[in-house]
């Protein structure tokens, strides 16, 4: 009999999307092959919702027009469950074919006017609005029908949201109307409008009611069967929190690869975004085998297979189970099932030491994943935390994302370093975890415009922490500023590295502050001087403002009054990234507990349980690192790996878990190296010890 802990055993999983034709042509066989051959353990399998590939009874649940009287969704079913496999049937009820919009406008997404909208890619269909009848009756109903008929565990939502800008069907402006007494925003992320953070509240509202109708659904008819909604790549942002507590057993996060200027450590992001809102739910990453590039959407086609292998191996290295999706069960290029197969076979090989540790780190960067909050109105744009990730991954310093929403005593306990890249908004209680966090002895970094504003948004008249900060406002932000630069301007291990430079370029965007006694100012800003004609390019005054402050107490601060992160994120200027990492390094107080050494680019995750502690090593070496797609691995040059061991540690062995080998260990003051040469895309290096 299944239990409802078994998402806890679903850790690698094929997802095949059907294409309408693919019943004609559907091979079974091969898709058996791979889910065996990838060591898969759960499949998600397209069934119902704009399409069903089932024999559905439900008036207007449109058939494939190519099943006739075949049921490729059964079928796959059942060689699933051949191999021991758990099951998900996936859903898509963002649209519906004309037959159904014919008797039911009334389920339509509107514009302004009331107007149906028409589906943007595919003229003749129509986008449903998730607040009608549609969502809330018909497609709980198909999701009975399915768990009803097939030995299933789970639906799975795409698109479950509908039509993802405002909708203003009937159904939707009468709801909010009685809801709140406004009508709905004319504009999204119009904050002028105070309609809209009341739109933000009641949606979030009314998607999470819609997914505890759904589970309970299905739950209804088989107890240990759960409805899980396809999330992008910010975990949870449109579900209400207590909602995810009672009836969400894992996240599936689509991110399904990168595009453009993107790190391949997105992948790790992932997991580390949501381990920062929700630590106990287990996270899977989306990967396609196809490229991502939204603008162009060539998604019946095929990604070099090392990136779609990078990709997967940097989101399990940092805790996120691999998923892989293929759109059409028709395979007219089949060169990403090596990758696959390879990427899932290392997750095989390492899961059963790593899976019971859990993820670590001395660092925790704060993640501003708010949903509706953001003054900007950029709610997936965040420059400031790309570049300190960025920063920290280049130091091989080794960090978790923290959740804004869950900034608190308790969840800042275990960590030495608290970052804030650009935190604009903190409320009175979030500032005040953080000042108690630093008065009993924890580092903090800040930058920019931290905590300057509260958490509906309103400025304040001064930093939220300017006493932790050591530092006062005394003019507001000016920019975008060109050609600044920041002076060194005394010794201290923050300005170190820079060589003999007596300047290096400061920011784009800048506060006015004044440093309060009892701190120090390792940088101060070169005031402005032009950048043309080339003749006037040269200072006229000393520098003057501070751009660094350090303050001493119980914990060390850092606060710098620029957009550092935003600007190196931008440029990729190296001293950018070097004074991010002294930042952190002397606020932690001395080496990280876990240190990999040498050169090249590299995704550090440290796992410890009581007796072990396990570094892993994804090697992100490339010339396509920051423009992809990856096209070869290039072997990692030797590196030392470095480990604190706790002060009754007697001596300390080490294996190396893809090559399968042990590594001789040497033991100096405390701390236990490794030697490690030879590595492809990715090593772990197991060490364990016991107690004197």
């Amino acid at each position: 009999m299944r239990t409802p802990d078994w998402p806890l055993t679903a850790t690698r999983w094929t997802q095949l999307t059907l294409a309408e034709d693919d019943p004609a042509h559907l091979d079974v066989d091969f898709w058996t092959s791979v889910m065996r051959d990838s060591r898969s353990n759960a499949v998600c399998v397209s069934a119902g919702g704009y399409i069903a590939y089932y024999p559905t009874r439900i008036p207007y649940h449109h058939r494939s027009t190519f099943m006739g009287d075949t049921d490729p969704f059964g079928a796959l079913v059942e060689a699933a469950r051949g191999l021991g496999m758990h099951v998900m049937a996936r859903v898509d009820p963002h649209a519906v074919h004309a037959d159904a919009a014919t008797a039911h406008p009334e389920w339509l997404a509107c514009d302004q006017e009331g107007a149906p909208i028409e589906h943007w890619s595919h003229p003749g269909i129509w986008l449903t609005c998730a607040f009608t009848g549609y969502h809330r009756e018909f497609v709980t109903e198909v999701a009975r029908e399915i768990v009803r008929e097939y030995d299933v565990d789970a639906i799975f939502a795409n698109r479950w949201e509908g039509y993802y800008g405002i909708s203003y069907s009937e159904a939707a402006r009468r709801s909010f109307r009685d809801d709140t007494g406004f009508e709905l925003p004319k504009r999204e992320h119009d904050t002028t409008d105070p309609a809209w953070p009341a739109y933000v509240a009641w949606r979030r509202r009314r998607l999470s009611e819609l997914v505890s109708i759904w589970d309970a659904a299905v739950k209804d008819l088989r107890p240990h069967a759960r409805f899980i909604p396809n999330l992008g790549a910010f975990a949870a942002r449109d579900l209400e929190p207590e909602l995810v507590k009672r009836v969400y057993p894992l996240f599936v996060v689509d991110k399904q690869g990168r595009s453009g200027i993107e790190a391949p450590w997105a992948a790790g992001r992932v997991a580390k975004r949501s381990r920062g809102l929700f630590p106990d739910r287990p996270v899977g990453l989306i990967t396609s085998v196809g490229p991502e590039y939204h603008q162009h959407r060539w998604k019946d086609s095929v990604a070099p297979p090392e990136e779609v292998r990078t990709w997967i191996v940097d989101g399990f290295a940092q805790g996120a189970f691999p998923w892989f999706t293929k759109f059409n069960a028709t395979v007219s290029d089949p060169r990403w099932v090596p990758a696959v197969v390879d990427a899932f076979g290392l997750h095989a090989k390492l899961e059963p030491v790593l899976a019971p540790m859990p993820v670590t780190a001395e660092v925790a960067l704060v993640d501003p994943s708010r949903a509706g909050r953001i003054r900007s109105g950029a709610a997936h744009s965040f420059p400031d935390e790309d570049g300190f990730y960025q920063a920290l991954v280049e130091a091989r310093i080794p960090f978790d994302l923290l959740a804004d929403q869950v900034l608190s005593a308790e969840r800042l306990r275990p960590y030495k370093v608290l970052v804030l890249a650009n935190a604009e908004q903190l409320s009175d209680e979030q500032c005040a975890a953080v000042r108690d966090y630093v008065a009993a002895g924890g580092g903090l970094v800040a930058a920019h415009q931290s905590s300057l504003y509260d958490e509906h948004g309103e400025p304040r008249a001064n930093f939220g922490l300017a006493d932790v900060f050591g530092a006062d406002l005394v003019s507001p932000l000016r920019g975008p500023i060109k050609n600044n630069y920041i002076a060194l301007t005394g010794e201290h291990p923050v300005s170190g590295g820079f060589g003999p430079a007596g300047r290096i370029i400061g920011g784009t965007r800048l506060l006015g502050v004044e440093a309060r006694p009892g701190t120090q100012v390792p940088f101060r800003f070169v005031p402005d001087f032009p950048d043309l004609p080339m003749e006037e390019l040269y200072a006229r005054k000393d520098p003057d403002a501070p751009a660094v402050i350090t303050r001493e107490g119980p914990g060390r601060v850092v606060y710098i009054p620029f957009d550092l992160g935003a600007i190196f994120w931008e440029t990729l200027q190296a001293d950018h990234g070097r004074l991010i990492a002294n930042a952190v390094r002397w606020a932690l107080g001395g080496e990280p507990e876990a240190t990999v050494r040498g050169p090249g680019l590299v995704d550090l995750a440290v796992r410890r349980d009581e007796h072990s502690l396990a570094v892993t090593v994804v090697n992100l070496t490339n010339p396509m690192a920051m423009r992809g797609a990856i096209r070869e691995t290039i072997p990692l040059p030797p590196q030392t790996v470095s480990v604190a061991l706790p002060p009754d540690a007697a001596g300390a062995t080490a294996r190396l878990l893809v090559d399968g080998s042990e590594a001789p260990v040497a033991v100096r003051d405390g701390r236990a190296e490794v030697e490690l040469t030879g590595a492809g895309l990715i090593e772990v290096v197991h060490l364990t010890w016991e107690p004197r």
